[in-house]
């Protein structure tokens, strides 16, 4: 059997050095080599430099995708920091849809060696790639394996940080990897001046829109001139709930009326990571 092993970066393959934690190369590489069965091949892929997953985006999610696609057929865990891996499992997620890959996400709050998390994690994705080999992206953390298609970090110290939001099927996408079109995550709030909406739709080709509960807007005239006018010019605006469930179920209330009549997408039960990635890939 084979294995293929992408490290990113992130808390998980760290050590203390003068000035904090920083990431040490061969720590990730080394840790999975000790846990693997016997007779297991591991290919390693090891970003260089390393990076802290908050400089993960486009550029990144299409290099763990060349590195996948150049060894077909085999499992993979993709290693990775935490305050970015729902934005890259859902990149994953809907990347590979259809190609019968099994990737596995793995990341820890506390690095190897420290007593923490990371060596129960990595247990996990290891076991999790020996035992199923079934095609989708999860994310093995905390002692569970969670599809990686709808992840939400709740919590930012707790191992326990993850949950995953069901996700509805979706149709295979249009683009296999990430091109350089300018995308966004903006959010409604009460008091929100439309010229500042307006400004950074200006500079975007799509957004997506954090919307009210079930799927309502503020009614000023001006907002949503401004969202009708973005839509009008060819900018997808992709809504989403500012809600962590339940999604979006537009005609639920009359407040909502006037932001469907602009022209954005209804983006259902997605997360805002989810949508994100739709925009990139459809």
């Amino acid at each position: 059997m084979q294995l293929l092993l992408i490290h990113t970066g992130g808390t998980i393959g760290m050590a203390p050095g003068p000035d904090g934690l920083a990431p040490m190369r061969g720590l990730v590489e080394k840790a999975v080599a000790e846990r693997l069965p016997a007779g297991v091949t591991l290919h390693s892929h090891v970003f260089d430099p390393l990076i802290d997953s908050a400089d993960m985006g486009p550029d990144g999610w299409n290099a763990i995708l060349s590195a996948i696609r150049a060894y077909p057929g085999i499992p993979v865990i993709v290693t990775h920091g935490t305050d970015t891996m729902a934005f890259t499992g859902a990149a994953l997620s809907q990347a590979l849809a259809g190609e019968g890959r099994s990737v596995i996400l793995c990341g820890s709050m506390t690095p190897i060696g420290m007593g923490g998390d990371a060596e129960g994690n990595l247990a996990l994705a290891i076991d999790a790639t020996m035992a199923t080999g079934d095609e989708g992206v999860q994310l093995a953390f905390a002692g569970s394996l969670l599809p990686a298609d709808g992840l939400v970090k709740h919590h930012s110290h707790e191992a326990l940080s993850f949950r995953s939001q069901p996700q509805q099927p979706q149709p295979t996408p249009s683009r296999r990897s990430f091109d350089t079109r300018r995308f966004a995550i903006l959010t409604l709030s009460p008091g929100l001046p439309a010229e500042a909406l307006e400004a950074v739709l200006a500079t975007l080709d799509g957004a997506v829109l954090r919307v009210f509960g079930a799927g309502t807007a503020p009614s000023d005239q001006a907002i949503l001139k401004a969202l009708a006018e973005a839509v009008a010019a060819g900018k997808r605006i992709r809504a989403v709930s500012q809600c962590e469930a339940g999604g979006l179920t537009p005609g639920t209330y009359a407040a909502g009326a006037g932001l469907w009549a602009t022209g954005v997408e209804n983006g259902g039960m997605e997360t805002p990571e989810a949508a994100l990635i739709r925009l990139w890939l459809n």
